[in-house]
């Protein structure tokens, strides 16, 4: 199970990014991670509800601990 968590925590934490303010980031990656986590559960045979539960909750805590110039997809760097 620790393995699962795990994943879904990187995962999350690397789709942490979307979103301009704290709450955006903190719900969108609440979504992404819930999902990843749910995926990873299911392709593993673990607990879906249980994979989406964990992954939302280190998606959440990880879009509210990034700020908007930790990860930004959208903006070229010279």
């Amino acid at each position: 199970m620790l393995s699962i968590g795990l994943l879904t925590g990187v995962l999350a934490l690397g789709l942490a990014g979307c979103g301009t303010t704290t709450s955006e980031r903190a719900l969108s990656g609440a979504g992404l991670g819930a999902a990843a986590g749910a995926g990873t559960a299911a392709m593993t045979g673990g607990s879906v509800t249980r994979g989406a539960v964990i992954g939302g909750g280190l998606g959440a805590a990880a879009g509210a601990a990034t700020t908007h110039d930790d990860i930004d997809l959208g903006r070229r760097r010279r």
